[in-house]
């Protein structure tokens, strides 16, 4: 997302807050007041406020408020597959500092207007690494290079975002809030990994869901009083969570860690919890997990992206280094058009893009 795009999440009394960017991750089906962890930021710009009239008679005085909303813009929000910044995975990010992952993106992801990661490792200072074959970790210090590249988002409802114990959930998520990132996917607790996260843009609302469907242990999911990643392997739970946010948002977008590693098709499992989450309003899916770049496809009106691959990841092979970036555009009649953008891991923990986008409008 560009710097300068005004983006809130949060509705606070009867108005917004002049001046400040608000992003919060609400908790679905409560009252419209500011959560405890909505977040504010400097903002690059600021709202307009809605108009207002008043009359007056001799013998009344009646005060009407009329709201104009905004006409809604043509949309574009992207998403990638995983992402590591583990220097002691990918040595050229210490080497080079964390901004050399995005170096060959040519700005890409400043001049959309939504950017949903998947973020492929515990972003803690606190280790505590678990008994387990690939223990990932990304320092804050790492985190910093996110929202100067336009990311906006990061899901962690992946298999590596407990890499550090149950405790980095909850310090992961802090820490990707306290560097401007929205996150999702995880938290403190069942009900605040299935936060959305909100975003005013363009006329629209846009609510962001995570989900894990790929798992070390069951443990790792979230519970009613513990840390974890929000169960995407449950159908029924992902659909009251994909409806309740659908509810409160006019597009709802879903990144979700699935699949069969190394497959380049979407396999059964996936096909049927997409059907679900489109039935229950997930207008655009992100899916990721496999290490290979999938197709996408459009499922009754909505986009699918079955497999993003590898995006900030070593370069063992050409085939897990062949990658893209996942680019729906929504149109102001609600209409949604998808390509993959094309690039390349050419250096170890550096995409570069190869091609260009194939739908959307030219910025």
């Amino acid at each position: 997302m560009s710097p300068t795009t005004f983006k809130l999440v949060a509705v606070v009394g009867g108005g917004l807050l002049a001046g400040l960017v608000v992003f919060g991750l609400v908790q679905i089906g409560t009252s419209s007041e500011v959560p405890e962890d909505t977040v504010a930021v400097a903002a690059g710009t600021t709202t307009s406020s809605s108009s207002s009239t008043t009359t007056s008679t001799s013998s009344t005085t009646s005060t009407s408020t009329t709201t104009t909303l905004p006409p809604k813009e043509t949309l574009i929000i992207q998403g990638t597959g995983d992402v590591n910044l583990d220097p002691g995975y990918i040595p050229s990010l210490e080497a080079n500092g964390y901004d050399y992952a995005w170096a060959g993106l040519e700005g890409l992801f400043l001049d959309d207007d939504l950017t949903v990661i998947n973020l492929e490792c515990a972003p803690t200072d606190t280790p505590n690494p678990q008994p387990k074959e690939f223990v990932f970790r990304c320092p804050t210090e790492s985190l910093a290079s996110l929202l100067p590249a336009g990311v906006d988002v990061a899901n962690m409802g992946n298999n590596h975002s407990g890499d550090h114990g149950p405790d980095g959930f909850v310090d992961g998520r802090a820490n990707l809030i306290a560097a401007g990132v929205a996150p999702v996917g995880a938290g403190a607790n069942l009900i605040e990994a299935g936060k959305p996260a909100l975003f005013e843009i363009g006329g629209w609302t846009v609510a962001v869901l995570g989900f894990g469907g790929v798992y070390p242990t069951t443990a790792w999911f979230a519970t009613e009083d513990g840390p974890g990643m929000r169960n995407g392997d449950d159908i029924p739970s992902m659909v009251e969570a994909v409806e309740a946010a659908a509810a409160i948002s006019d597009i709802l977008v879903v990144s979700i860690h699935w699949g069969v590693e190394l497959d380049t098709e979407p396999s059964p499992d996936d096909i049927e919890r997409a059907e679900a989450m489109i039935d229950a309003g997930a207008d655009v899916i992100f899916g990721h997990h496999a290490h290979r770049l999938q197709p996408y496809d459009i499922v009754n009106d909505s986009a699918v992206f079955w497999g993003l691959g590898n995006f900030v990841w070593p370069r063992f092979s050409t085939a897990g280094s062949t990658t893209a970036v996942a680019r729906a555009v929504i149109h102001p009649d609600g209409q949604i058009e998808a390509c993959l953008i094309p690039a390349f891991i050419e250096n170890s923990g550096q995409p570069v893009l190869t091609g260009e986008p194939e739908c959307g409008p030219d910025r």
